[in-house]
């Protein structure tokens, strides 16, 4: 059952970010930001001296009001991967509907959230069965409401803010650190026992933004996902070399698309060649473990396409089971 809120906001909340100068270059990186006054961009600027000599960097004052809020939260976990296309978000959203499944020992059941950064394509509302026109953000005393689609698991994405569902996103990315900011200060996520975020592909703004706001709130880590080919695992090995160079720790990697098991006569066959040995080889030559393998089903993208829990209504599918091995893993890495 889905708790619709009230009437959505007519336009996105104005979040034009104070550091960039008026007179700016159009690619300005801000005037908080590390390449400030080194980027290209900054060419021929009439601010490039004064922002490349530090002068205008001050902690961000979002910052301790970011860890506030997120301090209720006990396990916060980044979704990654270089690579678009292979399942992150599907995942988020089959690990979300799963931990908000279980019961703690005390016999309350596990509360969970999931906050879409996937600014430009946000498709965590499709895959949690929440259209725009049922569900909207309300703002109060508290903050922003997120939208539930069960009592103990909570959303916020963009497509919650839009004017339209097919309206385009047209940000540069000083806007899309703006909203990922507002996200982490302004919804009143409550006592969580996880928040999953999921992210675009790549190494860029959404996700530099992300681990700089979350740092001071304490990240558990990264969960990042591959397939099977090399075309994919050279995006991933990046993707592993950005968790390593802003310190943030990888849980793990999820090899999907992993094969393909057919629902009536359960032979495998590879759809996806790991000519490189796969995900198993790449996580021996970078140190990282391997959470697991997810096979192709047809009947997660129908799951994804309806908004329902595969994992609830395909118990017996051989990914099912590797989902729920990946998980029990995933819980054991986050309370060691």
């Amino acid at each position: 059952m889905i708790a619709v809120q009230s009437t959505p906001p007519q336009s996105l909340p104005s979040l034009n970010p104070p550091s960039v100068p008026a007179n700016a270059p159009e690619h300005c990186p801000g005037t908080e930001s590390e390449q400030a006054g080194k980027a290209d961009a900054c060419a021929g600027c009439a601010n490039q001296a004064i922002c490349a000599s530090g002068a205008t960097r001050a902690p961000d004052p979002n910052l301790p009001l970011i860890a506030q809020r997120l301090a209720p939260i006990k396990h916060k976990i980044l979704v990654l991967s270089g690579k678009g296309g292979v399942g992150k978000s599907t995942f988020t959203a089959q690990l979300a509907w799963a931990l908000s499944s279980g019961v703690k020992a005390d016999g309350e059941e596990v509360q969970a959230g999931v906050m879409d950064i996937d600014i430009c394509g946000p498709s965590i509302p499709t895959l949690m069965g929440v259209s725009p026109d049922e569900g909207s953000v309300r703002s109060t005393a508290q903050g922003w409401e997120p939208i539930y689609v069960l009592p103990n698991l909570a959303l916020m994405s963009i497509g919650f803010l839009l004017p339209q569902q097919n309206s385009a996103i047209m940000w540069r990315g000083p806007k899309k650190s703006g909203l990922i900011s507002q996200f982490l200060k302004d919804v009143a996520w409550g006592p969580l026992d996880y928040l999953l975020v999921d992210t675009p592909p790549g190494t860029s703004d959404e996700h530099l933004s992300a681990v700089q706001y979350m740092k001071e709130a304490g990240i558990d880590g990264a969960v990042v996902l591959t397939t099977p080919q090399e075309v994919s695992l050279q995006d991933v090995r990046r993707e592993l070399d950005f968790c390593r160079k802003v310190g943030l720790r990888v849980l793990g990697v999820v090899e999907n698309m992993s094969g393909f098991v057919c629902p009536s006569c359960k032979g495998k066959s590879d759809i996806f060649l790991p000519s490189t040995g796969g995900a198993a080889q790449m996580c021996k030559e970078m140190g990282v473990e391997l959470l697991g393998k997810v096979p192709l089903d047809p009947r997660i993208g129908m799951s994804a396409d309806y908004g329902v829990s595969f994992l609830d209504e395909f118990p017996d599918s051989p990914a099912t089971e590797a989902y729920l091995g990946i998980i029990e893993r995933l819980k054991q890495k986050l309370e060691e």
